[in-house]
């Protein structure tokens, strides 16, 4: 199953984020809860974690790109 990360929303002005950083690349397994990727958003670094478990198939917003909030950043494939 196909399961669709999202950037959250973390404060209540946050319109949009920076990939700063992906902790995990595609093919990597994950964890749910497990971070993934550092986001910059209201000049504070904050940790985007796996909605699920299973394998990290799909990096749609790079390192360096800006995303606005619930974006799909990436995918995770479940077993």
């Amino acid at each position: 199953m196909r399961v669709e990360v999202l950037l959250p929303q973390w404060g209540m002005g946050m319109s949009e984020g920076v990939i700063s950083l992906w902790l995990k690349k595609v093919g990597d397994s994950v964890k749910e809860d497990e971070p993934i990727a550092q986001v910059e958003a209201e000049k504070v670094e904050e940790e985007l974690t796996a909605p699920a478990t299973g394998t990290l198939t799909e990096i749609l917003v790079p390192a360096g790109d800006t995303a606005e909030v619930r974006t799909v950043v990436a995918i995770i494939e479940t077993a």
